[in-house]
């Protein structure tokens, strides 16, 4: 017999599986991507500026929203975020965080709770793991679930629309998808506007300047297109990565790409009929 998952513990023990996600998190029993973790709730990119640096951001945000769909903003030096998670911290509820001096990723914590300070503003992205769920349940075929892998991603040549210092290029995720399953996936994913929406290019890679998928952003992902498959894109989530090294705040926390947080709204409350 098979032992539980983690839904299934999280059920024996009276617990939310979101809960009990966050709680290994925190417990650092789970540091790797979240692709598929606690699967029917919404996961959230997560960018951390200090409160100078906030009003650009939100106004960047709202300026680019297929890239960057705000869930959540934070109270000033406050870690919390009640609108996603009673208990969530985000100090140590994100299984990897990337720390950016200056624009420059130097390096990469499992916690962030040394850093924390009275002025730091979190925000809270939508991101495409959300919709996967959907697809899945249209019957598409995703492969880094399948592999147990993170979704890959790209820097492109897209600019995106400047908001007082942040400005850079469009940063989109990849899935391989049959023709038949690309418009399928067109028609789940315009449902979930608050987490990217639909995609913003399928076919040609160098079409949008990526010239290799098998060179994805820090490596990360699944990067196969089979003959009979296309590739999707859809705006990523980590286009702030981008916007942080060309603003260049003198700190700045995101997550790690693919290593997400897991909030406990449903992803069917994010769609739109």
């Amino acid at each position: 017999m098979n032992p539980p998952d983690d839904s299934a513990r999280a059920r024996m023990h009276g617990e939310s599986p979101t809960r009990a996600a966050r709680r290994r998190i925190r417990a650092a029993d789970h540091r790797h991507h979240t692709a598929g973790l606690a699967d029917s709730f919404v996961q959230a990119n997560v960018c951390i500026l200090p409160k100078a640096w906030a009003d650009d951001f939100l106004l960047y945000c709202q300026r680019n929203p297929k890239p960057c769909p705000l869930l959540a903003v934070s109270d000033v030096g406050d870690p919390r975020l009640p609108a996603l998670g009673q208990d969530i911290d985000i100090r140590s509820d994100v299984p990897a965080y990337c720390i950016f001096r200056d624009g420059e990723l130097v390096d990469e914590m499992s916690d962030i709770s040394g850093l924390w300070r009275d002025d730091l503003v979190t925000f809270a992205l939508g991101c495409s793991f959300s919709f996967e769920w959907a697809l899945l349940e249209a019957g598409i075929r995703l492969k880094h679930i399948e592999r147990g892998e993170s979704v890959s991603m790209y820097v492109t040549n897209v600019d995106t629309e400047r908001a007082g210092r942040f400005h850079g290029k469009l940063v989109v995720s990849m899935r391989p998808l049959e023709p038949a399953d690309a418009i399928r996936a067109i028609q789940v994913t315009s449902r979930f506007p608050r987490v990217h929406g639909a995609p913003v290019h399928l076919g040609s890679p160098s079409a949008i300047g990526i010239e290799r998928l098998d060179q994805p952003y820090l490596g990360i992902g699944t990067t196969d297109v089979a003959p009979d498959e296309l590739p999707v894109f859809w705006a990523c989530g980590v286009t702030p990565h981008s916007a942080i090294t060309a603003a260049r705040p003198p700190l700045a926390i995101t997550h790690k790409p693919g290593h997400m947080l897991i909030t406990d709204l449903a992803n069917a409350s994010l769609a739109s009929f």
